[in-house]
């Protein structure tokens, strides 16, 4: 059974990125105010709700590892960590071309902002540490992954506790993914699974290859150790 996930879970993708696209450029209808630039919102939110999800893999895997100090969490944890990288960029090219058409502005320095860079520099942080970091880089690395959890919920409240704080946001109170109707909502839930979809199928891949070069690192190690192996 573990052998049909992946190939599951990239036929699943591709099927939902192309109904997704569809839905997009033909069913969905145009906002009245941003036109063709409102598009990019069914792929930034669903992005973050993903982003959010992996930086929680990767600091829960990483708590455990730290507890129980078994590889097979670090495993796991890598592979989220270098994920988060990835859809954290995304999330902020689409957030900067929406605000740009939205607000009139590529960036602003506002809570919310603010907290994402600060999130996804964190998980930039953590994939640089166990690349170049050295012995002990997965504990140190950890750790990082940890605050960056502690940081998510800072990020999706940053536009309360800004609005508490009598602090200007861009973001508005009302979260617009709850204002959708008709095919703008459907348009929105098919984007959020095929993100998951495709998140789940990266994991899959990732953890799998992280796991193949651990086992080849401890198979050289032996043969070192044995002898049998030249360094």
């Amino acid at each position: 059974m573990k052998k049909l996930l992946v190939p599951l879970f990239a036929l699943g993708s591709a099927v939902g990125l192309a109904a997704t696209l569809y839905m997009i450029f033909y069913v969905a209808p145009l906002e009245r105010t941003l036109f063709f630039n409102q598009k990019v919102f069914y792929w930034h939110v669903p992005n973050w709700f993903v982003l959010f999800t992996t930086v929680v893999v990767c600091g829960v895997c990483s708590a455990v590892y730290l507890k129980k100090r078994e590889a097979k969490w670090d495993d796991v944890a890598r592979a989220a960590g270098e994920l988060a990288v990835v859809f954290g960029a995304i999330g902020l090219v689409t957030g900067a071309i929406w605000g740009k058409a939205a607000w009139g502005h590529w960036w602003k320095w506002e809570l919310r902002l603010t907290t994402s860079l600060i999130l996804w520099l964190t998980m930039v942080g953590y994939v640089l540490v166990r690349r170049f970091g050295g012995a002990g880089s997965e504990r140190l690395a950890a750790g990082l992954a940890v605050f960056g959890v502690v940081n998510v919920p800072l990020v999706y409240f940053a536009v309360k506790l800004a609005d508490a704080l009598q602090q200007e946001s861009a973001h508005p109170q009302t979260t617009v993914a709850n204002q959708l109707t008709g095919s703008m909502k459907t348009t929105f839930q098919l984007s959020i699974l095929t993100f998951f979809a495709f998140y789940v199928l990266l994991m899959l891949v990732r953890t799998s290859a992280i796991r193949d070069e651990r086992r080849l690192r401890d198979l050289r190690e032996r043969g070192l150790d044995a002898g049998i192996l030249e360094p």
